[in-house]
């Protein structure tokens, strides 16, 4: 099934052929703001309403983030060999030593920078470089806790597609990709039934019609379960967490006025606009008091 949460924190799944929203909250008796969890962490069952009549056609409803304040938002660094040595000659990274989450672990995104697909990407500062990085997520959908991994596998809910966008820089990367609006996620939570295998899809991301990106999953150094094993040896990951796998090669700058389409094989698609703050990063004046 492809979940959707829209129209103000309402729960449906996508009707049979895609083109129209059955409403689960009413349905279910869904009340929580964050219908979603609510589903997942409840003893809920959807799939006899999977072949209902659509309650609204897709393109009469405001569909949002799947989840929109996550407890974590946990993303795993470069984790496409492709895009470590794009990294390195960027000077994102200035070494070429391996860099993997078994060596430098996983980041924290604030779950306020989450946003969904009908949303506008904001950039903050009109003097820094803003980066794209299209990546295949997903929603955790029970407690976790130092989990094997078969355990992993069970434990994800569904699979989403996510923009993680970024302040090129020499700050924490926690603060250069936790800024509103830098985690665009959706539009749907597709159930692995639907998905696949998820290390063999194709996804792509492309700026005004340019395709930028276009890889495959099969690239990625580590699977998705394997970041779900590292992620929960540190931290217990909760029903409705949203874990982020990396991104592959072709990374590039937004500005003012683009458009950024991206697709994942058996997921979806989305387009989001790009809107730029008059405000530059030189100018920001921040007072600071230290002692003598």
């Amino acid at each position: 099934m492809k979940f959707v949460t829209f129209d103000d924190g309402r729960l449906g799944v996508l009707s049979e052929g895609g083109d129209g929203v059955v409403d689960l909250t009413g349905r279910l008796g869904l009340s929580a703001e964050e219908p979603l969890v609510e589903y997942m962490a409840g003893d809920y069952d959807a799939s006899e309403y999977a072949d209902a009549d659509a309650d609204y056609a897709l393109d009469e409803v405001s569909i949002e983030a799947p989840v929109g304040r996550p407890g974590k938002v946990i993303a795993a660094p470069l984790n496409y060999e492709n895009h470590i040595e794009e990294a390195i000659a960027d000077r994102d990274i200035t070494t070429d030593e391996w860099f993997s989450i078994e060596d430098k672990g996983y980041f924290l995104k604030a779950p306020s920078s989450v946003i969904g697909v009908e949303e506008n990407i904001v950039i903050p500062f009109n003097d820094r470089r803003i980066d794209h990085e299209v990546e295949l997520a997903f929603v955790m959908g029970e407690e976790t806790k130092n989990a094997d991994n078969e355990e992993a596998w069970e434990n994800i809910f569904g699979y989403t597609i996510l923009l993680d966008i970024s302040v090129r820089g020499d700050q924490d990367r926690s603060n250069r990709k936790s800024y509103d609006t830098f985690t665009v996620v959706g539009p749907y939570v597709v159930t692995p039934d639907e998905v696949g295998d998820p290390q063999d899809l194709d996804l792509e991301l492309a700026v005004n019609g340019e395709v930028r990106q276009s890889d495959t999953t099969s690239d990625m150094v580590y699977t998705c379960a394997d970041v779900v094993q590292y992620a929960s040896i540190g931290a217990t990951l909760d029903v409705g967490d949203v874990i982020t796998t990396g991104t592959p090669e072709g990374v590039g700058p937004l500005r003012d006025g683009d458009t950024v389409d991206a697709e994942i094989e058996n997921i979806g698609s989305l387009s989001v606009d790009v809107e730029e703050r008059d405000v530059s990063f030189a100018d920001v004046d921040v007072e600071k008091h230290g002692t003598e």
